[in-house]
């Protein structure tokens, strides 16, 4: 059998290739990030053909070109985080560290670590992984929209928020479209106003809501000389949200399709559906990577972090907040959707309310509970089942 360690960098990458006795039979072989580089490393390569382990060092993006090329070359490949190659180099106790020596200490990890040969559908995964972070940005986008709109809503018409449950119901977008100051709303036709309200409205609202919202704006102390430059930065701020929904819609129905062509048992968890879980899967990649669940609520950043000095030592604990935020984010998403499907999850959270717990330590606790489900059925690769 023998091992091959891959350190992979933007511009090159250096190959090692040792037996199974640990022999170096390739030692730090420099190739080129392009063809010509990939057909050389295929040359290196064929002479182990069938009978070797090709290890792969997650470098930022630059593996993945390369990982694509010896995949079509049905090599048996491992992707290794970083950090687990770093840990591993720290048993030399020499301290030296080059490309070649990399390398070399890559393919000794594969000789003793034996890794898990990369699942099949890992390009499926970082699709998921790209675009659920993509959409992440999306809706950001979105927020920074709607906060942007009720901060000027608060120069010219501060009344207007107490309208409506929610300034960006549909019916109040229409209205906005017409109108965004105080003084337009007061000068407005109170049965056009009206008819605008119950169109949008699918009927529910009409002359009754446009006398309230006529009210309002004659009593309204909004700045009145905002008016040109305000109504133009309103109408693109509404355009914008609606290019940018319009996307997230698209990026969610492609985010389905690439669900459904891979198996998976994430969204049998009641609270979770297919884009939250498609955000976890993607953030949590290789479930093996995680021996302990312990080691996955660290990723997460969802542990607790202590403050100790001397003698003194906090009794608040709060979040550490070390792993990926992205994980976090979709665990949240998914906790707080719990609470409205998942019965089992929002007696957990009341348990805590009643003990006391303020409801981000109480939602932490559900985020630890949920995400330990996760765990279990991503290593067992079975459905969840509610007991």
């Amino acid at each position: 059998m023998y091992y091959c360690g891959i350190d992979v960098a933007k511009r090159g990458h250096v190959v090692s290739v040792i037996d199974d006795t640990g022999k170096v039979l390739n030692h730090g072989v420099p190739i080129s990030n392009d063809r010509i580089g990939f057909q050389q490393l295929a040359d290196l390569l064929e002479p182990y053909r069938g009978g070797i382990r090709i290890g792969l060092e997650a470098t930022g993006h630059y593996w993945l070109a390369l990982y694509d090329y010896l995949c079509h070359l049905e090599y048996d490949l491992a992707v290794i985080n970083p950090l687990q190659v770093k840990a591993f180099r720290k048993m030399d106790i020499r301290k030296r560290k080059t490309d070649r020596l990399d390398s070399v200490a890559i393919s000794e990890f594969m000789r003793f670590a034996n890794p898990g040969s990369t699942p099949a559908d890992l390009p499926v995964i970082i699709q998921l992984k790209e675009l659920t972070r993509f959409r992440f940005h999306l809706v950001q986008q979105i927020g920074d929209c709607k906060r942007k709109i009720i901060s000027i809503l608060d120069r010219v018409f501060p009344e207007y928020e107490q309208l409506f449950s929610n300034v960006f119901l549909v019916s109040s977008r229409q209205l906005l479209h017409h109108a965004v100051t105080a003084d337009e709303f007061a000068a407005f036709d109170l049965n056009e106003l009206a008819q605008i309200l119950h169109t949008a409205s699918r009927h529910r609202l009409g002359i009754d809501k446009a006398r309230e919202i006529h009210l309002k704006a004659s009593q309204s102390v909004g700045v009145s000389f905002l008016t040109d430059a305000i109504h133009t930065e309103i109408q693109c701020l509404l355009q914008l949200i609606e290019l940018l929904e319009q996307q997230s819609s698209q990026v969610d129905a492609k985010v389905e399709q690439l669900m459904n062509s891979i198996p998976h048992h994430i969204i049998t968890i009641p609270g979770i559906g297919q884009v939250t879980g498609a955000m976890l899967l993607a953030e949590i990649g290789n479930i093996n990577r995680f021996s302990a669940l312990e080691q996955l609520v660290a990723y997460a950043g969802i542990d607790a972090s202590v403050f100790k000095t001397g003698q003194f030592e906090g009794d608040e604990a709060h979040m550490s907040k070390r792993g990926s935020h992205y994980l976090r984010y979709a665990l949240w998403q998914a906790s707080t959707a719990s609470l409205l499907h998942n019965p089992e999850l929002k007696q957990y959270y009341d348990k805590k309310r009643a003990e006391g717990k303020q409801h981000g330590v109480a939602m932490g606790a559900v985020c630890h509970k949920l995400l330990s489900r996760i765990f279990v059925i991503m290593k067992e690769q079975r459905p969840y089942v509610t007991h």
